[in-house]
This record gives structure tokens, C-alpha cells and sequence, in this order.
């Protein structure tokens, strides 16, 4: 990439704010859908999907669900969690 390429886009990322590059990188880290079984036992992607919330949450000066997010980041890192069940195959209440 040359420093004119470099130079240019660092011009149009500026046009955004730091919130706003948060959500789009969150938006980008986030597991779609589709991709749950995929991914679900991916901890980096799991992690990273945490992270990028975690970032969202804190640049809207919410530390404690930011906290959270990194918690589970970190948990996910750790090995001390795991995937959840799918959704749309767990147990149903029955409330």
C-alpha cells in the first residue's frame, strides 16, 4: 500500500467518529446468524464479538456493561466458558 493510499484513508476515516468506527467494528466482530454453529466454539471470534460491544458500551460512558463484555472476552479466552446452547434448538420454559 503506498503513503498516498495510507494518507487517504486515514482522510476518510476521519469524517467518522470514534463511536461510530466502535459500532462499525463491532458490527464487523459480531457472529451472524447463520454462522452461530459455525463459530460457536471459536474463542477468538467469540472474544473478539465481546470486545467490540465492550467498546461500543464504553465509549457511551457505560462501564459496567462494558465490564461485562470484557469479563466474558476474557472468559472466553480463559476457557472458563463455553458455547451456549443454539437458540433455536435449547430447551423451551414452561412457564
Amino acid at each position: 500500500m503506498s503513503k498516498n493510499s495510507t494518507s487517504t484513508q486515514t482522510d476518510l476515516l476521519q469524517e467518522f467518529t470514534t463511536l461510530e468506527l466502535a459500532q462499525e467494528l463491532a458490527r464487523r466482530l459480531a457472529i451472524a446468524p447463520n454462522d452461530w454453529h459455525r463459530l460457536k466454539a471459536n474463542r477468538q471470534v467469540q472474544a473478539g464479538q465481546q470486545v467490540g460491544a465492550a467498546l461500543v458500551f464504553l465509549l457511551n460512558d457505560r462501564p459496567q456493561e462494558a465490564l461485562i463484555h470484557l469479563n466474558q472476552a476474557a472468559g472466553w479466552l480463559d476457557r472458563s466458558i463455553s458455547a451456549p446452547p443454539c437458540p433455536t434448538h435449547g430447551s423451551q420454559s414452561s412457564n
